[in-house]
């Protein structure tokens, strides 16, 4: 997912290997990760693909298949292994997770630390804002999720940027090795308030923590136990609304109070019958429209600045 050369500097350049992850684009809405091995064949309804004939392709490759079909070879980066990978728990998309990482203040060399890790989708966005040289730790207190998490971060190639540990957060605390030691803290648990006052204590000073929560009730009691040593508290609910954008046609016949405007119409003269004659042409043009299906209520996302006390 980040190729990293000798000196410890993301390469996106280098071509797919035996062994790699990759992410096969048939459409939009139909993507799944896959390991190349040079003996392998994928089949679908496209066709029949060799991944021996992956192999030195760059990432965004199209290759065809037997019957003249074709995928798109994507490079795993964060945003699309949120959309492909397998869902333990209720996960992260890419609208709150950038809000997150934005509002973290989290960039390359950081020590972020992440309670729970669920299904890994904010952990592997979080490895790639801390790389190469920073580092996330994340618990969960499910051993068999932590360990499935562990698995997916070798198979990512982020298993050097993220350490996964069992532990329960809210009864324990984190380990007391990492006190004072995180830049920031992010939270996603069912009583998050029972783990703000350790997070307060493994963040420096003006370090940032952040709490996502379902329900608002959370929220409120989150805010409650914050106030006495956080400033800056704010809560955010991301709704996102995505756009359609097509290419398509439009009869110059059509209402003028359409969203693009009107659009001229020729007229045929006169025919020497006497009769009146439309020419409805069609006009390429490009349209936008709101998808059908809009995402709606995800989560609170709770901000808050450790006080710096002199």
């Amino acid at each position: 997912m980040l190729p990293v050369d000798p000196n410890k500097k993301l390469s996106f350049t280098r071509s797919i290997c035996d062994g790699d992850l990759v992410i096969v684009y048939e459409r939009h809405d139909n993507m799944k990760a896959l390991k190349v091995c040079k003996d392998s064949v994928l089949q679908n309804r496209f066709g029949v693909f060799k991944h021996s004939d992956w192999i030195g392709k760059p990432f965004g490759t199209k290759v065809f298949s037997n019957k003249g079909g074709f995928i798109y070879l994507l490079a795993p980066t964060p945003e699309l292994w949120t959309l492909v990978l397998s869902h333990r728990t209720q996960i992260l998309y890419i609208a709150d997770i950038s809000l997150v990482i934005m509002y973290l203040e989290i960039v390359p060399g950081c020590l972020v630390l992440e309670s729970g890790t669920g299904s890994g989708s904010l952990t592997t966005s979080l490895a790639r804002a801390v790389a190469p040289t920073g580092h996330v730790y994340t618990f969960d207190f499910h051993e068999q999720r932590a360990a499935s998490a562990r698995e997916d971060f070798e198979k990512t190639g982020l298993s050097s940027l993220v350490t996964v540990g069992v532990r329960d957060i809210q009864g324990q605390g984190f380990p007391d090795e990492l006190s004072g030691f995180a830049d920031s803290v992010f939270l996603d648990l069912p009583q998050p308030w029972l783990a703000i006052p350790s997070a307060e204590k493994t963040l420096k000073p003006d370090g940032v923590l952040c709490s996502f929560s379902p329900c608002i009730e959370q929220v409120q009691r989150a805010c409650d136990t914050l106030r006495s040593n956080f400033t800056d508290i704010r809560i955010f609910e991301v709704l996102l609304r995505t756009y359609e954008v097509r290419e398509g046609k439009r009869d110059c016949g059509e209402a003028d109070g359409g969203n693009l405007g009107s659009l001229p119409c020729k007229r045929r003269q006169r025919s020497s019958e006497g009769h009146t004659a439309h020419d409805n042409l069609s006009y390429p043009t490009v349209m936008a429209r709101p998808c059908s299906e809009a995402k709606g209520h995800t989560g609170y996302l709770t901000f808050a600045r450790l006080k710096c006390l002199s």
